[in-house]
């Protein structure tokens, strides 16, 4: 039986769970941050990896910088998070700020729009400009409801016509007004 020749100056390859490994702990590339984002996509405290890699893909695709804030319900370097981003991350503009109060204290006065099932003015009311900021909550609690409270006229919902359904997934409920935000601010 013939040996394979060893790569060049006799290094042995790292076995594939080495490289598994390896790859669990490096957290997705950024993209280049941008400048001048049609919009600012907000996740308050996201849960599901799955759902922030969706949201990270729609954001690559569509020229929104991507905020997480708070306390993530994963690790950066979940691979699950990267699996639903796929080989997108590169072109994600994207960056996590620790601290949830301190985001919100920040946020420009009128150029957010607090995205919840709890609110009761429809998302294709929301006036929209380029540069805002839409925030989702967590998966489980949605947004903070001090936060809410606190501006009742930035809170929009996505109408669900069927009472037993709570809500859609996060990153579907991301896609549905990312692109109407988008329709209404850029032609396509």
């Amino acid at each position: 039986m013939s040996r394979l020749p060893e790569a060049r100056g006799n290094k042995k390859a790292p076995p594939q769970d080495a490289l598994k490994s390896q790859a669990r702990q490096t957290p997705p590339p950024s993209g280049p941050r941008l400048s001048d984002p049609f919009l600012n996509v907000v996740l308050v405290e996201p849960e599901i990896p799955p759902n922030t890699g969706t949201v990270a893909r729609l954001c690559a695709g569509t020229g929104c910088h991507l905020i997480l804030v708070g306390k993530l319900g994963f690790e950066l370097t979940d691979a699950s998070l990267k699996r639903a981003g796929l080989d997108y991350w590169k072109y994600v503009s994207w960056e996590h700020l620790e601290s949830t109060e301190a985001f919100f204290e920040q946020l420009p006065d009128q150029a957010f729009h607090l995205l919840s099932t709890h609110a009761t003015q429809p998302y294709t009311r929301m006036p929209v400009a380029r540069g805002d900021y839409l925030v989702f909550g967590k998966e489980t609690k949605g947004l903070p409801k001090p936060v809410l409270e606190a501006h009742p006229k930035q809170c929009y919902t996505i109408p669900i016509i069927e009472p037993g359904v709570r809500s859609l997934n996060l990153g579907l409920a991301a896609g549905v007004v990312v692109y109407d935000a988008l329709r209404r601010i850029t032609p396509f």
